[in-house]
């Protein structure tokens, strides 16, 4: 059976109220998720659409040979898509549920909830002169609400519309500890709910990041030619989080403490005149309310904190919504692809979250006909919102696509060499190649063989190559003295990148005869064994993905055998990929990298001997010595070339590589999933199905009915994409008619699950029970 891992990599966008659309879609994902864990792990699945994505990975598995298991592993988001990713992945890394979410959702995501306190008209006749404007808004014959609003909801909205125009003028009508506070709700909700499972492997991480704007901004150091150098204000912030794929320090795996997951909630969604601004103080005065502890709270603002802000502390941020400046944040999910493992064959996509594609109103035309120019109010607005929201995302969809192209010419100039490559490896190793039970000291004296033989058959390209690795371990080295040193400063780095340069250069390292004709000499040699990280993982991703082949070819290998192969690779590998991290580091080694500049050679000693390379070498060749006798003749075989050849490889291909650094070697597809993307059951997009886009995407904060026919609508099209990029995983798809009868199985399940739940829109989900009855296979 062959198996193969979809791996979704989220990027959310924001949309202000349709963040309950967005709830529908990712609640979505998370169903489809428990599903493929519940499949693979051989356990009854969850009820409604978890059947349905249980009996189709189960027809894929049966009718196409195929294993597949979905996994999301990365989550990007920015305002409502931040808050929602926080959520998502709150849930996928602890096993908590998403179904506590809905009802607040639907109860609670409410102007007169979301209100400030302060702000609201305590009697009918406050702000009495503001109520002419509040009825021409709500009553206008002919107008927004009497346009928009269903008959049985207009009271409903024309009341909250009133009381929202004569709330506090001139300052944000929301208030921020109210929304900090719904927050917390939202997760103590869900860890009294049910806990199931995390919904990745072990070993697998979950990278989640938001994106905030630093109100005040810091400054960035620029080197330039003249003058050396320069400053520019930079007002764009990231918060991660990550899991690493294992539990850190309790039974359970976890994302963050509920309170740091709660700041960056609030700060990525604090949309700008609705929602103060926010700080840290805003996270205290909630916490102190309930009694509750932060225990990680300054390390988790030190981390987060620029070491270049110009305000003095933590305590002194001030943040408001990420998408004023990156609305779609793929940059962090593209930098998150770093260090992942690979179990199997990876299908790898992008899938982004867009809920307000192609929603523009029409420009508005004289009686002429000619383009009207907008208004004072809509043209600052405009300058300031809309239009850096939505700027185009065509920059990262070309950076992906280069990467997709570098891999792929990657691949096939590995096959091409492959057959040359395995003649070269066993004309030097010799018979003794093929023995059943190689020793570990025989697999690393054939591993430095191998390697000189790929040195000498290079000729003078191996300089090149090696020019070309040595600038990429002080690159790795550089980004690591600076994560040690919280050097977040460019400028900084790049002083600690010429400064290490210099220093190598000082060494001898760059001169022409120490790599030539294939020959390194001794003192670089001994650099490359005690530095070179890169080398090592990209050979051991280069195991796993000649595993995959294995495992997807007829070699006669057991099962029970190929997954000690698995364990045995990923296992060494997880050890190479820690040492990118900053805590696997004791306090001497970071305070010698806080002094690089004074004294380099004592930080790269620290570094050296914190990673210990070499002993990770002799782990590796002992665990790939272990697993050779398991495997039938011809993948034993295989596997060693693959193992002991990879410098042939590397010396090929390094420099199509170079800017995956470590990165996931896996062509990556970018999906979408929005209203115009999912019109089986209804056509026209937003605009035929979303009610949150009235009011500028306030609209749904103004009724329940409103949310809960977005949220369904959420439902409904997140079912809809996932079964549309679940199917193409597989070689030739299914048949368009068996697709259509699974995706209406779907539809009336989740139909089935919400109806008893959403009862403000009765006639809505009649007239979608008609419009899925429409699409039943005949």
């Amino acid at each position: 059976m062959k198996e193969k891992e979809l791996r979704l990599a989220l990027v959310c966008y924001g949309g202000v109220s349709l963040a309950v659309y967005m709830h529908g879609i990712t609640k979505e994902l998370w169903r489809l998720v428990r599903a493929s864990r519940a499949f693979h792990d051989g356990a009854a699945p969850g009820a409604g659409s978890e059947t349905v994505y249980r009996d189709l990975l189960a027809r894929i598995e049966s009718g196409e040979g195929l294993r597949v298991r979905v996994l999301i592993d990365v989550i990007a988001g920015a305002s409502a898509g931040g808050l929602n990713g926080v959520f998502l992945g709150h849930a996928i890394s602890t096993g908590q549920s998403l179904e506590p979410l809905t009802q607040l959702w639907l109860e609670r995501a409410d102007v007169e909830v979301l209100l400030d306190p302060d702000a609201r008209p305590l009697r009918w006749f406050s702000k009495l002169w503001a109520l002419p404007f509040a009825w021409a808004l709500a009553r206008k014959r002919g107008g927004t609400v009497e346009r928009t609003v269903s008959a049985e909801t207009r009271a409903e909205v024309r009341r909250k519309l009133s009381g929202f125009v004569r709330a506090r003028w001139f300052h944000p009508p929301f208030g921020g500890v109210t929304f900090s506070s719904l927050i917390m709700d939202a997760f103590e909700a869900m860890a009294r709910g049910p806990v199931g499972p995390p919904l990745l492997p072990d070993r697998q991480p979950l990278d989640v990041s938001v994106t905030v704007t630093d109100f005040h901004g810091y400054n960035q150091r620029l080197r330039l030619h003249s003058p050396a150098l320069a400053e520019e204000r930079e007002h764009r912030l990231t918060i991660t989080f990550t899991d690493r794929g294992m539990a850190m320090g309790r039974d359970r795996r976890h994302l963050a403490d509920p309170a740091e997951l709660t700041f960056a909630g609030r700060a990525t969604a604090s949309f700008p005149g609705a929602f103060p601004p926010f700080n840290v103080a805003e996270i205290d005065t909630v916490l102190k309310g309930r009694k509750r502890d932060w225990p990680g709270r300054e390390a988790f603002l030190d981390r987060i904190f620029p070491a270049t802000a110009a305000s003095g502390s933590p305590e002194d941020l001030v943040l408001i919504d990420g998408s004023v400046l990156a609305n779609a944040p793929f940059r962090p999910a593209i930098e998150a692809l770093r260090n992942r493992p690979a179990r199997r064959e990876v299908d790898r996509r992008f899938v982004y979250l867009d809920p307000t594609a192609n929603v523009q109103a029409p420009p508005e035309r004289s009686r002429e006909g000619l383009v009207r120019l907008p208004g004072f109010f809509a043209t600052i607005f405009g300058a300031m919102s809309t239009i850096p929201r939505e700027q185009p995302i065509r920059d990262n969809l070309e950076l992906i696509e280069q990467r997709s192209i570098r891999i792929a010419q990657t691949r096939r100039i590995i096959e091409a060499i492959r057959g040359e490559v395995n003649m070269a490896v066993e004309s030097a190793m010799g018979r003794r190649i093929l023995l059943y039970r190689p020793s570990v000291a025989r697999i690393g004296a054939w591993r430095a063989r191998a390697h000189e033989q790929a040195a000498r058959q290079a000729g003078f390209t191996y300089a090149g190559y090696g020019q070309l690795k040595l600038n990429l371990i002080a690159d790795e080295l550089a980004s690591t003295i600076a994560l040690l040193g919280s050097s977040d400063d460019s400028a900084a780095r790049q002083a600690i990148r010429t400064a290490l340069g210099a220093h190598l250069r000082a060494l001898g390292f760059e001169e022409a005869d120490a790599l030539s004709g294939g020959v390194t000499s001794g003192d670089l040699v001994a650099f490359l064994r005690r530095h070179d990280l890169g080398f090592r993982i990209r050979r051991l991703r280069f195991l796993a993905d000649r595993l995959t082949e294995i495992e997807g070819g007829d070699g006669g290998s057991d099962e029970a055998a190929l997954q000690a192969a698995r364990e045995a690779v990923y296992g060494s590998l997880a050890p190479f990929l820690s040492l990118q991290m900053r805590d696997h580091y004791e306090p001497p080694v970071t305070a010698a990298a806080g002094r690089f500049l004074d004294d380099p050679e004592a930080a790269l000693d620290g570094i050296g001997a914190a990673r210990n390379l070499e002993a990770l070498d002799l782990e590796t060749d002992q665990a790939i010595a272990g697993v050779l006798p398991r495997l039938a003749k011809s993948d034993r075989r295989a596997l060693l070339l693959a193992y002991l050849g990879f410098s042939f490889y590397d010396i090929a291909t390094l420099s199509l590589m170079r800017p995956q650094g470590a990165q996931e070697f896996h062509a990556i597809q970018v999906d979408r999933i929005s209203p115009d993307d999912a019109g089986s059951i209804r056509a026209g997009g937003a605009v035929a199905t979303l009610k949150g886009i009235e009011f500028n995407l306030f609209g749904a904060f103004f009724s329940r009915a409103y949310r809960e026919n977005d949220y369904l609508w959420g439902r409904l099209h997140g079912a809809e994409r996932m079964v549309d990029v679940l199917v193409s995983t597989v070689p030739g798809g299914l048949p368009a008619d068996e697709l259509a009868a699974i995706k209406h199985s779907l539809f009336r399940a989740v139909l089935d699950e919400e109806r008893g739940r959403l009862t403000a829109i009765p006639d809505q989900i009649a007239t979608i029970d008609a419009e899925v009855a429409r699409l039943a296979p005949s």
